[in-house]
Formats: C-alpha cells, sequence, structure tokens
C-alpha cells in the first residue's frame, strides 16, 4: 500500500507566504552504459567464485536430509542463501510465492501375461482405476515425439516407447490420444527410471510407468502380450517460492532475464542439477552489481519446482501481463553447467541442427550465436542441443521471448566425436550421477563450470548493453 501525503488548502496558503520548501537531495545519475562490460565481467567471474555457492547448495543438503526438494527444509535454506548474496551484493530482492502439487506413489505395479516386471511410476502420473488396467502391449514407433509414432497404438491397449528427447507427457499425450490406457517408458540405461515425471500441469495424459532398459528391450519383442498396469497415486498442494532480482539501472522496458532452478530432486543434493547453474547465476549477479554500466535492466530469477514440472517458472511467466510481456527482450537459461563428463551444448535457437522441436522464437539464433562464440573465446567449440522442453525456457519459448541457454548434459550418452572434441569418457552418461544421491560436489567438472561461466558472463553483457541484434533472427 502506498502512503499518500494529504495536504490541507490552509497549509498549501501558508505555503504560498512562506519560504520555498528544501528541494529533494537530487538522486546520482546512473552510470554510462560502458562498451567495456563484457570483457571487464569475464575477468572478474570465475569458477572458483561459482564454486564457492556450490559448497554451500552441498553443506546445506547434507544438513537437510540429502536434498533441497520442494517442500523441504533444504530448499528454503537454499532460497535463504541465494536471497542473503544477492541482498549483500545491494540488489532488492522478492521471493514470489506459488502452490506447487508434490506427487506420492502408494502403489506401482505391472505384470506381463501374469509376470512381475519393476516399474516406477512417473511422477504426476494419473492413478489406474482399481485393479490396474489391462492390455495387448503395442509398440511406439521412435521415441513417441509426434501422434505418427503411435500408429500401431489400438484403443484399450498398453503403450510401449523408448525414452527420448521430447517430455515424458508429449509421449503419454500421444499415447492417450491413440486410443491407450497405459504407457511404460523403457529407460536408456539399465537403471530404474525414476527421475520421470508428466510434469504437474501436463493433461490428456495416460497412467505412466518406467522400467529399465533391459526390462524394456525384452518387452519390445512382446507385442501383444497381456499386460496389467497398476499405480495408485496421490497429489497434494506445497508452497513454493521464486527468487527475483533486477538491477537498478538500465532500460525496464527492455530486460534481460536469466534464470536457474533451485530444487534437486529428492534423491539427492542437486550439485549439479541445478546447483552448478545457481552458482553461475548467482556469481555473474554479484560482480555485476546491482547497478551496472548497461543499457538495459538484468533480470535475475531463482525458479523453484522445476523438477516436479517447471512449475515456478511457468507460474511467472503466466503470471505476465502482456505488458509485463513485452518488457523482456530474451531469457537466459542455465541448466547443469558442470557434467562430470561434460559436453559443451547451446540450445539450438535457429533449428540448424534439424533435430527435435523447432527454432525458438525470433531472437533465439542470435542467442545460439552469441553463447557459441562465448565459449569459444574460453576455449572450447560448443555445439548444439534441441529446445525439449526440459527445463525453464519452456514457458518463455511459449509466449514467444527469444531464449537459449548453456547445457553440459545429463542422461545422454557422449558420443565418440564428442569425446574427442571434449574429453571426457565416449559410452558413459554425460551425468552418471543424474538426479542420483551421488550428484555430489565431488562430481563437478570445475573446468566445464568455469568455462561456462565465461561464456554466460559474456552474453549476459552483450545483451546488457544491446538487444539489436535479435532483430536478425
Amino acid at each position: 500500500m502506498r502512503t499518500v501525503r494529504t495536504l490541507v488548502l490552509v497549509a498549501i496558503a501558508a505555503m504560498a507566504c512562506s519560504a520555498p520548501p528544501a528541494s529533494t537531495p537530487a538522486q546520482p545519475a546512473p552510470p554510462a552504459p560502458d562498451p567495456g562490460l563484457p570483457s571487464r565481467l569475464v575477468e572478474e567471474v570465475s569458477g572458483e567464485g561459482a564454486l564457492t555457492h556450490l559448497t554451500e547448495l552441498q553443506r546445506i543438503a547434507d544438513a537437510n536430509g540429502g536434498n533441497r526438494a520442494l517442500g523441504t527444509p533444504g530448499y528454503d535454506a537454499s532460497v535463504d542463501h541465494v536471497v542473503g548474496v544477492l541482498r549483500g551484493a545491494g540488489y532488492d530482492v522478492q521471493t514470489p510465492m506459488f502452490n506447487a502439487r508434490r506427487f506420492e506413489v502408494q502403489q506401482a505395479q505391472l505384470a506381463v501375461d501374469g509376470e512381475p516386471v519393476p516399474i516406477v511410476a512417473l511422477g504426476f502420473s494419473p492413478t489406474t482405476p482399481e485393479g490396474g488396467v489391462t492390455g495387448p502391449l503395442a509398440l511406439m514407433v521412435g521415441e513417441g515425439c509426434a501422434p505418427a509414432d503411435a500408429s500401431a497404438v489400438t484403443p484399450g491397449s498398453v503403450a510401449l516407447v523408448r525414452r527420448g528427447t521430447c517430455t515424458f507427457a508429449q509421449k503419454a499425450t500421444h499415447a492417450a490420444a491413440a486410443g491407450a490406457v497405459g504407457l511404460i517408458v523403457i529407460n536408456n540405461e539399465d537403471a530404474p527410471l525414476d527421475d520421470g515425471t508428466l510434469g504437474e500441469t501436463a493433461t490428456g495424459v495416460v497412467p505412466a510407468g518406467g522400467v529399465t532398459r533391459s526390462a524394456g528391450d525384452a518387452l519390445a519383442g512382446r507385442a501383444g502380450a497381456n499386460v496389467t498396469l497398476t499405480l495408485v497415486t496421490t497429489i497434494r498442494e506445497t508452497p513454493s517460492r521464486n527468487v527475483i532480482a533486477q538491477t537498478r539501472t538500465g532500460n525496464p522496458d527492455e530486460v534481460v532475464v536469466a534464470g536457474a532452478h533451485l530444487d534437486s530432486v529428492p534423491e539427492g543434493p542437486g550439485v549439479n542439477d541445478n546447483g552448478s547453474g545457481v552458482a553461475t547465476l548467482l556469481e555473474t549477479a554479484v560482480r555485476l552489481g546491482a547497478a551496472p554500466p548497461a543499457t538495459n535492466a538484468v533480470r535475475f530469477a531463482f525458479w523453484g519446482a522445476e523438477e516436479v514440472g517447471l512449475v515456478g517458472s511457468t507460474t511467472y511467466v503466466q503470471g505476465l501481463t502482456e505488458e509485463e510481456r513485452n518488457r523482456i527482450a530474451l531469457y537466459l537459461n542455465l541448466d547443469m553447467v558442470g557434467s562430470p563428463n561434460a559436453g559443451y551444448l547451446v540450445y539450438d535457437g535457429d533449428d540448424s541442427d534439424r533435430e527435435g522441436d523447432g527454432p525458438g522464437p525470433r531472437g533465439s539464433a542470435a542467442i545460439e550465436r552469441a553463447l557459441v562464440e562465448g565459449l569459444a573465446a574460453a576455449g572450447v567449440q560448443a555445439a548444439g542441443t534441441d529446445f525439449s522442453g526440459r527445463s525453464d525456457y519452456g514457458p518463455f519459448i511459449e509466449r514467444g521471448i527469444p531464449s537459449g541457454g548453456l547445457f553440459t548434459g545429463a542422461e545422454e550418452t557422449k558420443s565418440p566425436e564428442e569425446a574427442e572434441r571434449w574429453g571426457g569418457t565416449a559410452g558413459e552418461a554425460y551425468d552418471r550421477c543424474y538426479h542420483q544421491v551421488c550428484d555430489r560436489l565431488e562430481t563437478i567438472d570445475r573446468t566445464a563450470l568455469d568455462r561456462n561461466t565465461d561464456a554466460f558472463a559474456a552474453t549476459l553483457a552483450r545483451f546488457a548493453l544491446s538487444t539489436e541484434e535479435l532483430a536478425a533472427g
């Protein structure tokens, strides 16, 4: 509520006869934009600086049950750390509340021709009717990312599909549209698929669970087998918070937004996923300062409840008025930038790789170019990665906001060509500890963290000075 000062008529008349009041002290003029800001910021940020925040996030998880997940003391302590660092750097900080739905599983069973097969419910899977759903096993084509991939799925069947580049919700939606009563997803490694989720906001989906690669490979040879899938799940509302801070200088009608999700999964401390993104963002915010010599304002966002379906970022973006949305020039995302078997991946803004989903909104190609140049300056040749919808850029793209970001890889396997280009081990996951208890400080690739911190800082400062290149595409 604003405080409004009311002056009565007598006071106004008295003022006319008295000496003029002392003028309000002039506010200092904002600093002029500094063309050297990108190079200066790259010099000042460091992987070691980011590592101090990672160390604190690891300590927080260790002190709070081993994780920093939605609805836990570990998440609240993570928020407190970020808020304290930003306020200490001179930022005004907001922590807007929102509600997320927390998912719990009471029962998950799969039987194929009467034989039990271990299965894990995907997050936010609907509950099956009492007694489960039963039908013939139907194989989806490819990765189930397009409606045509469900061509062999018949009404009343239970669909089987491999994990891949698109979201689990997309697979479940295509299976449901073809008439399936359930979905089984084959993991891409011989481990339980305990990190998959349909997302809090998914609609038009069927009950879905995941099996290991070896179990799935065996099922792939049994099309038409009689399958019974039983999932008993509950969902409850859980309050959470985002953290938002914006520079005091720069044009507030041309805002550069940079974000990273702050929550971990319940299974582990989330030091790479996504403590690495949070640490890089914090290091950049502190070194940039709350009143930088920039043309455009910069807004730093630390998202809650990403791991249950991008809830914090989605709530934020959907809550923007059209005027507020139009003030955002672009969005930069940081999600996993210290993977132990790191790739150097930049989101493919122009769809030049011709893989997965199409290009981002106009301006996304310029963001990609800037990030590629930033990594090149840090000594590494980047490769593209698809906008798969698996991180917080998703809701920004949906509202037509140019987007991009950095990523060092998750559960996917590093190729021999990539190992030759970047080092590391071919045939192994970029992050063998993805969504596991071993996602700890000691597994972080510090060289990757340092390079990505430099590339990100250079790109953010570049757009803080000018967004004119976004018009080129």
